[in-house]
């Protein structure tokens, strides 16, 4: 029952602060959560395990594409499966293909894990996944606790050891990079929408695998950093039905002065 409420918890706080000031938090919670460093630098040059048990450098898995990072221990027994479960049922539905317009990679946290626990992970999400090529764009990765603690900290992932359940205490989400390793954005939660994930892949890859339509997307739909989503912006799409509007009555006078002329 407590690993249930706590997963609960955690899910719902996932974002870059809580609603309730840190002292009135439980206090396996309080060292919990996502500090945000946007714009910042990934280190690169970090040396993880893939699933085979290869010495992986976090570099060579950035291919000039974005890549969306999540990070969760394989063994967790309720919340990163949910986290997983979440990110692959809004890849499954979204117009972009893993290992095409972008990359995933999923790092364990726990420097115990092994990579045969990867290697079962990635089969089973690739089953359910099944698109061609994502075996080569979605990577599951173990590594020792330097580069781990190294990671988890460059992005701002604060998590802790629970002795009464022995599980991790850690929030839900993922992180979106850019091609070179930057912070673009943060998600929350254990569902994702995939407009929010589009989106999200289109600001981090400056747009090289947006369209028009993605384009009206990003100006109609403005970041809240604190819910981890993109929500509407109301004036934007205000004005946005007013450019629409003149432009559909000037093509319904142009139109009318050529029937006149014609006629």
């Amino acid at each position: 029952m407590r690993r249930a409420v706590l997963a609960a918890v955690l899910a719902s706080t996932a974002g870059a602060a809580f609603a309730q000031p840190a002292q009135e938090r439980p206090r396996i919670l309080r060292d919990v959560g996502y500090d945000q460093r946007l714009g910042e630098q990934v280190p690169l040059d970090l040396v993880f395990h893939d699933e085979s048990g290869r010495d992986v450098p976090l570099r060579s898995l950035f291919r000039g594409k974005p890549v969306v990072l999540s990070l969760v221990y394989y063994e967790c027994p309720m919340l990163c499966t949910l986290t997983l479960n979440g990110l692959e049922s809004a890849l499954s539905v979204l117009s972009f293909d893993v290992g095409r317009e972008f990359d995933v990679v999923t790092v364990s946290f726990e420097p115990k894990e092994t990579p045969a626990l990867a290697a079962a992970k990635k089969k089973a999400y690739l089953a359910r996944y099944r698109r061609p090529g994502a075996a080569e764009g979605w990577h599951f990765l173990t590594g020792g606790e330097e580069p781990i603690h190294t990671l988890t900290a460059a992005v701002g992932f604060r998590y802790a050891w629970d002795t009464e359940t022995r599980q991790y205490a850690h929030p839900a989400g993922l992180v979106i990079l850019t091609p070179d390793g930057r912070i673009a954005r943060y998600m929350y939660g254990m569902e994702y929408a995939p407009r929010d994930l589009r989106l999200a892949l289109v600001e981090a890859s400056a747009r090289r695998i947006g369209n028009p339509v993605d384009a009206v997307l990003l100006y109609c739909y403005q970041y809240d950093p604190m819910r981890g989503r993109y929500a509407a912006s109301v004036m934007r799409l205000v004005r946005l039905g007013g450019v629409l509007t003149v432009l559909a009555l000037g093509g319904f006078i142009l139109v009318s002065l050529r029937r006149e002329r014609a006629a």
